[in-house]
């Protein structure tokens, strides 16, 4: 069969969120299906990965949308409903070269990713779509303004919230929308009354992030991983290092915390000292998980599932995390994450870890149980096609 990929980010490299998904599922497909893709450059940079990216798809089209076009159609839209994620992609030349596209190759179904893309083919009735979502940004936005202490801050983001609250009714014009956990699709559910939605997990590749005997003898490393320009990323780790690391170093006060990802933002940076390590990028991320005793995912706001709470049970190093994204794993506490939302609690379940071998290869061990039975990208895969398969006209 043939696919098209149409996506807002060029998918390469293969690091974190959209790209990351994006990367796994069509590399995976490409081995029993014919697939295509084509998105956004808004870089030079990524103007030079077409190159790779046709190992994977017989067909790669590029719209080059520079960033102060993306901004300049945030500013002239400030007065519309629009979601200013949505105007971020508004294109002209994406819905020419889209018509290009499907003029030249009849596809069997297109793969739309993310809700900023939704209005490109969100008329075209006469051609099977999925809209995959992949998250309720609605909860996401709802749920970063309540964290927002800055009042400027709230309010734009109480008005993003109801603009995006509004602008998901788009899913009722595609056949199939796809969310990454349950706790999205019932809260999608629940508020817009659709009944179209279904679930279609985050995964891992277990080539990259495979368990392979993780030292559990040590106590001294905490880890926390993510793109550190994401805003709930760093919120986390400001938090994490005010509030709960304190409480943590009364116990054991030689631990170390890691916070490893590219982008790190001026506030990020500024938490670099005495037992603080900012990396930056880490391109062997696999190895660092391995050197973690334990790895924390503190985040206050977000939606869907969190990759680095997936990568870490993957490799078998226990987690401690919060109520975002939880939901969604579809785990007890304890397999292979551990889920606390007062901040006391968060710390006291880190020092247990820290206090107990046996408990650290215990709670790890488990999640790699979760990760092999339910979140392997091949897994995640088969998913997809049927639900291609599904909506193909």
């Amino acid at each position: 069969m043939k696919f098209l990929f149409l996506a807002n980010r060029v998918p390469y490299p293969p690091y974190r969120g959209d790209k990351l998904k994006i990367y796994n599922l069509a590399r995976r497909m490409a081995k029993r299906h014919e697939v295509h893709l084509l998105t956004f450059a808004q870089t030079q940079e990524d103007l030079q990965y077409k190159a790779e990216l046709e190992k994977i798809f017989t067909k790669v089209h590029f719209v080059y949308l520079p960033k102060w076009r993306s901004a300049l159609n945030c500013l002239l839209g400030i007065f519309d409903s629009t979601p200013f994620q949505v105007l971020y992609f508004k294109s002209s030349e994406m819905k020419s070269k889209l018509d290009e596209v499907l003029a030249a190759d009849k596809f069997d179904a297109i793969h739309v990713q993310h809700l900023r893309m939704s209005p490109y083919l969100a008329e075209r009735t006469d051609m099977a779509r999925i809209l995959d979502m992949p998250d309720a940004f609605s909860l996401y936005w709802e749920r970063r303004k309540k964290a927002q202490k800055n009042p400027v801050l709230k309010a734009f983001e109480t008005i993003e919230q109801k603009r995006v609250l509004k602008y998901e009714q788009v899913m009722r014009k595609y056949p199939l929308s796809l969310v990454c956990s349950e706790e999205d699709k019932d809260y999608l559910e629940q508020v817009h009354n659709i009944h179209t939605i279904k679930v279609l997990p985050n995964g891992v590749d277990l080539d990259t992030f495979k368990a392979s005997g993780h030292d559990y003898s040590h106590n001294h490393t905490l880890l926390f991983t993510g793109n550190m320009d994401y805003a709930p990323n760093v919120d986390a780790v400001g938090y994490f290092v005010k509030e709960i690391l304190p409480l943590i170093h009364q116990k054991h006060p030689q631990v170390k915390f890691i916070i490893g990802g590219q982008r790190p933002v001026k506030s990020v940076l500024e938490l670099a000292g005495d037992h603080i390590i900012v990396t930056g990028f880490i391109k062997d991320l696999a190895a660092t998980y391995n050197e973690a005793s334990v790895v924390v995912a503190p985040l206050r706001f977000g939606a869907g599932t969190q990759n680095k709470v997936l990568e870490a049970m993957a490799m078998g190093v226990p987690v401690v995390c919060s109520n975002i994204g939880f939901k969604g794993l579809g785990i007890e506490s304890g397999e292979g994450a551990i889920m606390q939302v007062d901040k006391e609690a968060f710390a006291k379940s880190v020092i247990s870890l820290l206090d107990s071998e046996a408990q650290r290869k215990s709670v790890g061990q488990k999640g790699m149980e979760v990760i092999r039975s339910r979140f392997s990208w091949n897994i995640i895969t088969q998913q997809l096609e049927h639900y291609l398969q599904s909506v193909k006209q």
